[in-house]
């Protein structure tokens, strides 16, 4: 009953990123891992969105070997599964192709923190990784991909920044849950919208002040949050 939870959940995370315009086609992907098993539900590769049902989402271990599921899983696994393995905390992956958010991903920069809606979600810049070699491309690219993202967040609380963006390619979020991932998705193209058009119009914008970000953030995070009911 547990895996048939967790592949529902992942099944609507899965929506919830088409639903709110983050991926046109299959450009995309959610998954989620049940942590008391290490059991990863994740979905299928190269499925249209409106024709996947829960039992569609492929089941597997953390070292990749599929367990239940009669699909490929997403191309993007390896990547999932080095999230999960180096986050403990996080319980669910979305990788996207959203516009904005990859636009600054190309561009191998950082999102600042210009202000306290980006705040409120995200502690600081959402981080760039580094180029990945033509040694690491040509190798386990999808596997070395996740660990770009690993070596970045090095000295980072990857709660308090739930997301990365892969230089050259596109961002990656996590969360509690699959449907907390999906979420930060969203909000990470919201920000990146913003961002960008802020940087339009305030090229030498240096971000929101320490103290601005602390407020937000902390009043809906930690132990003293006081953000809703």
């Amino acid at each position: 009953m547990e895996l048939l939870r967790l592949q529902a959940e992942v099944l609507e995370a899965n929506l919830e990123i088409v639903r709110r315009g983050l991926v046109l086609y299959t450009f995309g992907n959610a998954s989620g891992i049940d942590r008391e098993t290490g059991l990863v539900a994740i979905k299928p590769s190269g499925v249209p969105y409106e024709q996947m049902t829960p039992a569609d989402m492929v089941i597997c271990d953390l070292s990749g070997k599929i367990i239940e599921g009669r699909l490929k899983p997403s191309s993007d696994l390896d990547t999932h599964l080095e999230l999960y393995r180096a986050f403990p905390a996080i319980g669910g992956v979305v990788h996207t192709h959203s516009e904005f958010a990859t636009a600054w991903a190309q561009a191998g920069r950082d999102i600042p923190a210009f202000g306290t809606t980006h705040a409120d979600y995200f502690y600081g810049p959402v981080p760039s990784t580094q180029e990945l070699s033509d040694e690491e491309i040509q190798g386990d690219y999808v596997l070395n991909t996740g660990k770009a993202i690993v070596r970045r967040f090095n000295g980072l609380d990857p709660m308090a920044v739930p997301a990365a963006l892969v230089a050259g390619h596109a961002p990656f979020c996590w969360g509690k849950t699959p449907m907390d991932a999906a979420h930060n998705a969203v909000i990470l193209e919201y920000v990146a919208r913003m961002a960008f058009s802020t940087s339009l119009l305030s090229p030498e914008g240096k971000g929101v002040s320490q103290a601005l970000l602390n407020r937000h953030y902390f009043r809906k995070h930690g132990a003293s949050a006081t953000y809703g009911q």
